[in-house]
């Protein structure tokens, strides 16, 4: 995104911390809130979980999720990998389509993600946050979210504070500061390559 975005970050920056001073003391409660509303493919009983903490902002996770996501399928498919999608945003536009994804029927929660990682160059493209908001209005609209239900998502306060609550847990659990982090059975691996994240699994299969 272009240089608008820099104040959007520091607003958002700031409103993690203050989060993080809000809810720091029931952080294992909020642990508890988010489980059951994972976004997943794969079973839940596989011996692999891989944890995927990413931006939808973020180039390196829009490539991560196009070529290597795709190539994890054979062990997806067999049972013996199960991927977990996290949001860990960090700007506002990720942010706001963060919270579209969590408004979303969780049949198309995927479908969602491929799509916002495809077009991630076009619906990042505005020189403001009303523009990639307009952008992303859109793209939802195929998705079966109008424009009042748009906004009632973006401003939703429970949806915020669900997502920012698992990125200050995120952080803490797993000191994670860029994206995207992987994380599998529970080790955070140094490089997101698809080398070691195979390398990683056939050690545990």
């Amino acid at each position: 995104m272009t240089n608008h975005n820099t104040l959007d970050k520091l607003f958002f920056l700031a409103k993690v911390i203050l989060i993080y001073l809000l809810f720091c003391i029931n952080i294992n409660s909020s642990e508890q809130n988010v489980k059951g509303k994972l976004i997943t493919v794969g079973i839940n009983d596989a011996p692999v979980i891989i944890k995927v903490f990413s931006s939808l902002t973020c180039p390196h996770c829009a490539n991560f999720h196009m070529n290597v996501v795709p190539k994890l399928k054979k062990y997806i498919d067999s049972g013996k990998v199960q991927i977990i999608f996290i949001d860990f945003p960090l700007d506002k536009a990720a942010f706001n389509a963060s919270k579209l994804l969590h408004c979303l029927d969780k049949k198309k929660q995927i479908s969602f993600l491929d799509k916002i990682y495809k077009d991630q160059e076009k619906w990042i493209s505005g020189s403001t946050i009303d523009e990639i908001n307009n952008n992303l209005k859109k793209m939802v609209k195929s998705f079966g979210i109008n424009n009042i239900e748009f906004d009632k998502c973006v401003n939703s306060d429970i949806i915020a504070d669900r997502i920012l609550n698992s990125r200050i847990n995120a952080h803490k659990k797993y000191s994670i500061e860029a994206t995207p982090t992987i994380v599998i059975n529970e080790k955070k691996l140094k490089e997101a390559s698809l080398k070691n994240i195979i390398k990683r699994i056939e050690k545990l299969i």
